[in-house]
Order: structure tokens, then C-alpha cells, then sequence
């Protein structure tokens, strides 16, 4: 008897109303522009666990099985998923002796325990960035101190910070947290974040930890991210002057729903996020002059450009780029995966960045 297999539903085009139809349930005052955030889209680390998993499959073959989604987008695991990658949740649904490629958000030793004992090999794509903490954490325990991690109950990031110390590790899942937590040492804590939080979120929650624990140390260095403190930078400027905000960038993705979350806070009009252009309601557009567009660190540039494309149908073709920082870090490739392209007379390294793949 065969076995079924499932198949994925076709990406169907929305039946839209036309400009005509919109133009005319609310007329624009004024002529309609876009504001375009740079940054946006990909960061480093984004960009080099990507490259990571296709450079996998060219030099491994398939299959390549990487626990979680590589990065929090659907475009990006679907392309990567029809080139061979398979997206697994735990390690124990990998084949021993496989390879297997952790995300760029980190895993706890457990996991690094669990794949070593089924003999897998192993290509780690966490985020430079992201290690970062995890020293940190691990530093902070061995010196007694107990850690107050700032960020989201749940995501993987956060359970693979956790999971360097999860003994002396408390997460304070909210600014609402800070206010209620229990400590077993006032004088002995030292807080860390998510590097995927608001930046507005994080400090108020470090401000009220502080007032009731004045004696809370800092971490030596900022743990939110570059890319996430410059794309929110960046819709600061725009939401003020924005009619409607549109967020490109998936559900899961934290600095995806972060950006929607300070576009509204700024003063957008209106803030929405969508996965892709097909995502996009024209009824969003009812009188709506400016549109501001942005997307997550973990979003492919091509996305970005079928919404741009989309507004230009319904007028939107004017565009200024609104620009507040400029990016030019490059991440190295995973250790494990430099070894084997020099093996095989690959010379590509230092890949990741903004820059370095305008096109995808």
C-alpha cells in the first residue's frame, strides 16, 4: 500500500479591488509617496546561517537537517526546504550519523549533548552575536552571580541562553515581570537580553528591575543587536510621516512583530506586517498618501521588492529612501563548514552582511 503524500497548496493571487475601486472609497489628498527604511532586511548573522545551510548542501548533498527553522521566515525555510534542507524540531528525529546545522539562534548544551550522542555532525550557525551572550551568561555563573534574562518565554533564543545556566538564570518575560520577579540575592544579579527585543521594551524593563534592585550590574557590552536597534531606528523616522506602516517579516520572527509594534508607537496611522506582497489588503490604502516599508533582519530583499512592486500598481511609485545608518559587517562561516570548503578549494568567507547579497 502507498504511502500519502502530503502537498503544499499553491500560492493562489488575492482577487483585488482595483485602484479605481480604491481611489474612490477614500480619495488621497496630495500626491502618494513611499518611505523605504534602510537598514532593512537581512542582517549578518541572518545572511551567514543561510549561506551556512546552502553551502551544506553543496558540499554535503542532501539531505541537511537543521533543527528549528534557520531563521524565522517562511519564504526562506520553503526555498531551502526545495533545495534539500530538512527542518526538524528536536535532534531526535535526525538520523544518526547525519548532519545537522543549528539555527542562528543558538541551542543550550543539551541539545549540543543530544546530537553528540546520536554521532551527528554537527555545523553551528548561531549568530556571532548571539554567542555573545551565551559567554556571558556562562561567565556570570561561574562567578556566583544570578542572571536576569530579558526576553520571550518560549523563543529559541532565549531557551538557549537559558539553557547555559538554567540553575541561576531567571527570564523576565515583560516589563510587567520586572515589578514581580523574586530574587535570591539583591546584591548578586546581573541582567541579559534577547538581541531581538525593542530597544524602548528592553530599557524600561532594566529601568524598573533597577528600581527595585539598585545594586543590578550591566552586561559588559549591549546585547540587542545592531540590526535590530538600526531597523528600529529607522521606522522611528518614518512612522511620524507614515499614513500606513507595512512590516515585512513572519509571525515568529520577534524583530519582525517588534517593528510593527514601535511603527505604531511613533505615530503610524496605521501598522501592519505581512509574510509577502499576497498578505497585503488594498483596502489598507483608503486614503492613505504616505506608506512606509520596512522588513525583519531575517527577510530576503526580494520580498521587499514585490510590495514595492504591488504599491506601484495601486500609485505608490514615488519612493524616498529614508536612510539612519549604514551596515557593513561581514560574519565568518561557521568554524565546522570553513574546514570543509578549504578541503574542497572553496575559497568564499567572509560572508553575512549587509551588502554582501543585495539581491536576495
Amino acid at each position: 500500500m502507498s504511502t500519502p503524500v502530503a502537498l503544499a497548496m499553491p500560492s493562489v493571487p488575492r482577487l483585488r479591488r482595483t485602484p479605481e475601486d480604491v481611489a474612490a472609497a477614500a480619495p488621497v489628498d496630495g500626491p502618494k509617496k513611499v518611505l523605504l527604511a534602510s537598514p532593512r532586511g537581512y542582517c549578518a548573522g541572518v545572511d551567514r546561517a543561510v549561506i551556512a545551510v546552502e553551502k551544506a548542501l553543496e558540499h554535503y548533498g542532501a539531505p541537511v537537517y537543521v533543527r528549528k527553522q534557520i531563521v524565522h521566515n517562511k519564504h526562506v525555510v520553503e526555498t531551502l526546504e526545495a533545495q534539500g534542507a530538512v527542518f526538524v524540531e528536536e535532534v531526535d528525529e535526525v538520523p544518526e550519523g547525519s548532519l545537522l546545522v543549528f539555527s542562528a539562534h543558538g541551542v543550550s548544551p543539551a541539545v549540543v549533548q543530544s546530537a553528540a550522542e546520536k554521532n551527528l555532525e554537527t555545523i553551528d550557525a548561531t549568530c556571532p552575536l548571539v554567542t555573545k551572550v551565551h559567554r556571558e551568561a556562562v561567565r556570570f555563573a561561574k562567578r556566583g552571580q544570578q542572571i536576569l534574562l530579558i526576553g520571550h518565554v518560549g523563543h529559541e533564543e532565549v531557551e538557549g541562553t537559558y539553557g547555559e545556566a538554567p540553575d541561576q538564570t531567571i527570564i523576565v518575560n515583560s516589563p510587567e515581570d520586572a515589578d514581580t520577579i523574586e530574587v535570591d540575592d539583591p546584591d548578586n544579579l546581573v541582567w541579559l537580553s534577547q538581541t531581538t527585543l525593542s530597544v524602548d521594551e528592553a530599557l524600561e524593563t532594566v529601568t524598573r528591575l533597577r528600581k527595585r534592585f539598585p545594586n543590578l550590574q550591566d552586561p559588559p557590552s549591549d546585547d540587542i543587536c545592531y540590526a535590530t536597534s538600526n531597523r528600529q531606528g529607522a521606522i522611528k523616522e518614518i512612522a511620524p510621516r507614515a499614513d500606513l506602516v507595512i512590516v515585512v517579516g513572519s509571525s515568529n520572527s520577534s524583530n519582525s512583530v517588534r517593528l510593527k509594534e514601535v511603527a505604531a508607537e511613533y505615530g503610524a496611522d496605521r501598522a501592519e506586517r505581512v509574510d509577502n506582497a499576497n498578505q497585503v489588503d488594498e483596502t489598507w490604502f483608503e486614503g492613505v498618501a504616505t506608506v512606509g516599508v520596512t522588513s525583519g533582519a531575517s527577510v530576503p530583499e526580494v520580498l521587499v521588492r514585490d510590495v514595492l512592486a504591488l504599491l506601484a500598481d495601486y500609485g505608490y511609485g514615488e519612493i524616498e529612501e529614508v536612510v539612519t545608518a549604514e551596515e557593513d559587517i561581514l560574519f565568518s562561516l561557521p568554524k565546522e563548514l570553513r574546514a570543509r570548503l578549504t578541503a574542497d578549494g572553496d575559497a568564499d568567507r567572509n560572508l553575512g552582511g549587509r551588502g554582501a547579497r543585495p539581491n536576495r
